[in-house]
């Protein structure tokens, strides 16, 4: 293993000029700069990580909190952990990744060890109990999701309150009158998780204003709780001709129970999803959908939080337009 000690030789200056050209802590000429470069890529050379973080104070390492939990979708959650990490590394940065349901446990665990320079949470909630630890703390971090309070934090999320309110509109114009809203499981709800909870309220503030009616029922996913709810809302409003669907594992079960009860989507019935685009694309019948643009979210949120660990960055909240892809799902009410 290439030692510093060994870069110093081979570039022909001392050790402390060479630890000073990794850390940036003092001046350096551009020639010896490049000429010590030089030898590190050469040699192969890469610092300890450990005596790295005594010496700058610096982990170089970003703490990704972000439960997996049943009822969520779990793909989209790597989706966006995968873009943080990726984003991460090109500015030199490891992830360490929380994947239990501590909450403020966890926070205070890294903000007490030292484990990571930084933080971003996931599976934001509305009142969510991690943040009042980091208002407290000096350590950066930033929010991937909404509390329902955003002072003195930095959020990236996609604007799922105009996702709702998009969907409506789409069907609205399309003539449907009476509109149900597949969400997702109960659970995500009874923590008022923030982007369920602005989705509905996108829905219904729209489907107010334009004179549509609006059933919302949450469905844990799978075709035994979908068929179950789908009787429901069709006793109790027959005349349902719009269907927006929050919930990834409902969306085939919804589409084959229509198969099987004779209603042609999108001729009797149409379908709009909040998914993945994969998830739309894929589907028996390609969904008319608004992506969630998962990548995007992840690369958003390191990008701010280098910023803040580099001291270049206020607090600030980001939210993502959203987009409505028009596919087969959808048509005229009958």
């Amino acid at each position: 293993m290439v030692t510093l000690a060994e870069v110093a030789r081979h570039a022909g200056v001392s050790a402390s000029t060479v630890s000073y050209v990794l850390s940036g802590k003092r001046p350096i000429s551009a020639a010896t700069r490049l000429q010590v470069e030089q030898s590190i890529r050469e040699l192969g050379y890469h610092p300890n990580a450990g005596a790295r973080a005594l010496a700058s104070s610096r982990s170089n390492i970003i703490a990704l909190m972000v439960p997996l939990r049943t009822d969520m979708y779990v793909p989209v959650m790597m989706e966006i952990a995968i873009a943080v990490a990726t984003t991460a590394r090109t500015h030199g940065y490891d992830v360490l990744l929380l994947t239990g349901e501590e909450g403020p446990e966890a926070v205070r665990r890294v903000t007490g060890s030292g484990l990571a320079d930084a933080m971003i949470l996931m599976d934001v909630e509305l009142d969510d109990e991690r943040l009042p630890l980091l208002r407290g703390t000096d350590q950066p971090s930033v929010l991937i999701g909404l509390p329902a309070d955003t002072s003195g934090l930095t959020c990236v999320d996609l604007d799922f309150r105009a996702t709702g309110a998009l969907c409506v509109e789409h069907l609205a114009m399309l003539g449907h009158r009476d509109i149900a809203v597949i969400g997702e499981a109960p659970a995500v709800y009874e923590r008022h998780t923030g982007f369920a909870e602005r989705t509905l309220v996108g829905i219904r503030s729209r489907a107010r204003e334009l004179g549509l009616r609006v059933l919302h029922r949450p469905c844990e996913g799978g075709y035994e709780a979908m068929a179950a709810i789908l009787t429901r809302i069709l006793d109790e409003r027959p005349g349902t001709s719009g269907f927006v669907v929050q919930n990834e594992q409902a969306v085939e079960p919804l589409l084959a129970l229509l198969r099987r009860q004779g209603r042609a989507v999108p001729e009797d019935v149409s379908v709009v999803a909040i998914c993945p685009e994969q998830v739309a694309v894929q589907a028996s019948v390609r969904l008319t959908s608004v992506s969630i643009p998962a990548q995007e979210m992840g690369r958003q949120a390191v990008e701010r939080l280098v910023a803040k660990i580099d001291g270049h960055a206020t607090d600030e909240v980001l939210l993502i337009a959203p987009e409505l892809t028009v596919r087969t799902s959808t048509g005229s009410a009958p």
